[in-house]
């Protein structure tokens, strides 16, 4: 039971509840202790639909302490995933499979596909999809380069979501990095680019597909008003996730606001 519960309502409503296909909340770990892991997860653990390991900072664990914190994570409930960064090792280096196999060996439940920094093409993407899908994972594919020279055409992106999505991609990531400046949809201060979003989400058939990586409260808060609590949102800071959990449901300023403006109509 929770403290306030039958105390009030939300203000926003509809949250969604897991296991959930909409309203993912991803959480981004730059190494976590085992400690601290199980206090987020004692915390959170409800309202954090994944925890990616991310960059390639797992490669830096004991395969004991990684074992055991994959353990803790699994067991609160959350999927566990590696960085697409490592993955983008593993093709260049021509050891996908064997990544693979390290992974479901180390207890990972999902696997992002990206290339935001190598170059991938068509047919590499879809197998790569195609295999992580077979050794029995949830695929995250990701879409856009992580430098702002190298954008993506939008035609391309639009080609790319719908084909990450026909060959069994869960959601597929709008690349922003783990800053959220200067990258995809938002400019260098972190303002989301309106123009940008709506372009887009004009080009795929649900908006839902989409996970938007937002690791600032400012860009939580606007992709929260524009489409719901129930937006897909990524790399958000451990410390931030009962936060944003406040921000869906109209616990806070900017969207009781929403929740309450509306109810005067």
């Amino acid at each position: 039971m929770k403290a306030w519960e039958g105390t009030f309502t939300m203000p926003l409503k509809g949250r969604s509840q897991k296991p959930r296909v909409e309203g993912f909340t991803m959480v981004i770990d730059k190494g976590l202790g085992l400690r601290a892991t199980k206090d987020l997860l004692e915390m959170a653990a409800e309202w954090i639909d994944d925890i990616k390991l991310t960059f390639g900072t797992s490669a830096f664990y004991s395969e004991e302490i990684l074992k055991r914190k994959i353990d803790l994570i699994r067991n609160a409930g959350v999927e566990v995933m590696p960085g697409g960064t490592f993955l983008e090792v593993a093709i260049w280096q021509g050891v996908y499979d064997g990544f693979l196999r390290r992974a479901k060996d180390l207890g990972f439940t999902m696997i992002e596909v990206s290339d935001g920094t190598i170059q991938m093409d068509a047919q590499t993407r879809a197998r790569a999809i195609g295999k992580a899908l077979d050794a029995g994972f949830r695929v995250i594919s990701e879409v856009g380069k992580k430098d702002p020279a190298e954008k993506v055409p939008l035609a391309q992106l639009h080609e790319q979501i719908a084909a990450d999505l026909a060959n069994g991609a869960f959601k597929v990531i709008v690349e922003a990095r783990e800053a959220g400046k200067g990258v995809g949809i938002y400019d260098e201060e972190g303002r989301i680019k309106e123009e940008e979003v709506e372009a887009i989400v004009s080009g795929v058939a649900d908006p839902n597909c989409l996970l938007w990586e937002a690791p600032l409260k400012s860009q939580q808060q606007q992709l929260i008003l524009r489409f719901g609590p129930n937006v897909n949102l990524g790399n958000i800071p451990p410390e931030d996730v009962l936060a944003l959990e406040a921000l869906r449901q109209g616990l806070r300023g900017d969207t009781l606001k929403q929740a309450y403006w509306e109810s005067q109509r």
